[in-house]
């Protein structure tokens, strides 16, 4: 059996936010640009060829050379070609090779959403605590063995020691002695992007304990489903619904609306007896909305369903939080958990 990497999902996660940072970008610069070609004389060099090409030297990245940070510009790479090759899929699923085909972008949210649960199955298997004692030790190996040439930061050797540990005393001893051998490093100075990462995460962590903040995503949960299927309603009354042309994807929002309702209603009305299950509920109808609703939000408003996807997104950041807290609070016997 190969052995697993323990930052594999790291890599895959760069891989999916390079990719998915390509195809906005690329989308909003084709859209100012009023959709310019490259070629002429009859040739047309697209994207998609761009695209490959990167999928190639983010593969040869890692085959031609040794080091983490390598992996990790090689999965950027690699992303940003997925990007420019996912975003022309349009051309590909039609006869017409039709780059504004209406499906398409519910096909690149499709393939980035399986992707995203992708990363996530590899983060569950390859956790440290999931990984063998002989696939900790390699691990470890090839954490020492890639920091030769540079040196190794205290940090990194203490991941090292962590990822030995309970191997054995005599391969925690010859790790030390191999350390020993390593030069140190100073850490780098943080760029900008890790500042900017590091604001975010605490802000992010500031706003899962306001308590007020996780009333208004409740109200939010409850009352947005509903909206939706009478906006469809109204539409269908008004003939607003007879100039759409892709019923079938209207058809998919207003039913996952329903369900998402009805789910958003159990969960409110567990709110008072059984507020961890609550919030399961309020979980659960989030993630039918992102794996399903979504798909046929971007069929219908195209790229416009991003900034509903990046608000889904945070919702679901601030349930998982609250639901995390009531178990923590149900399992030390506090009742009820506040």
């Amino acid at each position: 059996m190969p052995t697993r990497a323990v930052e594999a999902a790291s890599h895959l996660q760069a891989f999916v936010l390079s990719g998915v940072v390509t195809v906005l970008a690329l989308r909003a610069y084709l859209e100012a640009t009023n959709y310019p070609q490259l070629g002429g004389g009859g040739l047309h060099i697209a994207h998609v060829l761009w695209g490959g090409l990167l999928l190639a030297v983010g593969l040869g990245i890692p085959l031609v050379f040794l080091g983490e940070w390598l992996r990790t510009a090689g999965a950027v790479v690699g992303g940003v070609g997925f990007g420019l090759f996912i975003d022309e899929v349009g051309k590909f699923v039609t006869t017409g090779t039709d780059y504004f085909y209406a499906p398409a972008a519910a096909i690149i949210y499709v393939a980035f959403a399986l992707l995203v649960l992708l990363s996530q199955a590899v983060r569950g298997r390859t956790g440290r605590s999931r990984l063998t004692s002989a696939e900790r030790t390699a691990n470890a190996l090839d954490m020492v063995l890639s920091g030769l040439p540079a040196g190794l930061t205290d940090r990194r050797r203490a991941d090292v020691r962590r990822l030995v540990r309970g191997a054995g005393p005599a391969t925690e001893a010859a790790m030390e002695q191999l350390l020993d051998t390593v030069p140190r490093r100073e850490p780098s100075p943080a760029r900008f992007w890790q500042r900017a990462a590091d604001r975010f995460r605490h802000l992010a962590v500031w706003a899962t304990r306001q308590r007020w903040l996780v009333w208004l995503v409740v109200v939010y949960l409850v009352v947005e489903p509903v909206l939706i299927m009478v906006a469809v309603l109204l539409d269908g009354v008004t003939g607003e619904l007879d100039q759409e042309r892709e019923w079938g994807a209207v058809v998919g929002v207003t039913a996952t609306a329903l369900v998402t309702a009805v789910l958003s209603l159990r969960a409110a009305w567990l709110l008072r007896p059984n507020r961890p299950e609550a919030f399961r509920f309020f979980k659960l109808a989030l993630l039918v909305n992102l794996l399903f609703g979504q798909v046929f939000n971007f069929t219908v408003n195209q790229f416009g369903a991003v900034a509903v996807v990046a608000l889904d997104l945070a919702l679901l950041g601030v349930v998982t939080a609250e639901h995390r807290r009531l178990r923590r609070a149900a399992d030390r016997g506090d009742h009820p958990p506040r």
